[in-house]
């Protein structure tokens, strides 16, 4: 698969804890020289990054981060504060103990709130699938597709596992015509990537791809693999 296929499906992403504005600034940097369909940052930096990229790159960030269990209000005002920043997408991760409780309207209330937060910007679904069962992805596919949410992903990549095949396929069967499948957590290389893919995900959340890219690049390997 052609490497520029695969990097327009990456948020290009770091929210480690230690990340500083210079992380930031790098990350934009190699996202707009390798076409990266965004950046994935920490809500602080929205600001500095908008204005830094200029146009150049969308600016994604992430809601309730990464345990999900901040109020429907605290989401919806970090969701409206992070585009009046300039996010350009938002990523949210549900309410676990919810679902799990069976309080499927809440979770869904919630994540309708999200959107109209919103607007016309695009809203990812993190459901952290390592935690949940088959029968909760499932649920979670119905709740996201009636939600009108755009995409479901599939993990913070700081819970106890990340993306895998399996969910990717589970997801492509249980979702409506208009949610997107965005991959997220432990991708770690380029095969992993296109796998992903052909399976049917649109995005891919990750930090690896792009320094895979850099480091064939400085090997002097370039286009398809």
């Amino acid at each position: 698969m052609d490497t520029k296929k695969i990097c327009s499906m990456v948020d290009h992403t770091v929210l480690k804890q230690t990340t500083t504005w210079a992380d930031i600034k790098a990350l934009c940097d190699d996202a707009i020289a390798y076409g990266t369909a965004s950046v994935c940052i920490p809500p602080c930096y929205v600001k500095q990054a908008h204005d830094y990229v200029d146009g150049k790159m969308a600016i994604c960030t992430v809601i309730g981060f990464p345990n999900g269990s901040n109020t429907t209000a605290c989401k919806e005002f970090e969701t409206k504060d992070s585009i009046a920043n300039g996010a350009d997408e938002i990523d949210m991760v549900i309410n676990i103990g919810e679902l799990k409780a069976g309080n499927n309207d809440y979770v869904l209330n919630e994540i309708k709130t999200l959107k109209k937060a919103c607007g016309d910007k695009i809203l990812k679904v993190i459901i952290e699938t390592c935690l949940l069962t088959d029968e909760e992805k499932v649920t979670m596919c119905k709740l996201v597709t009636e939600s009108g949410a755009d995409f479901i992903k599939t993990s913070t990549g700081f819970s106890t596992a990340g993306a895998t095949f399996a969910d990717i396929e589970l997801f492509a069967k249980n979702v409506g015509p208009n949610v997107q499948m965005k991959a997220a957590g432990g991708i770690s290389s380029l095969a992993d990537a296109e796998k992903f893919i052909e399976l049917g995900a649109t995005r891919l959340g990750t930090s690896r791809i792009i320094k895979i890219l850099k480091d064939r690049s400085c090997e002097g390997q370039t286009g398809e693999y």
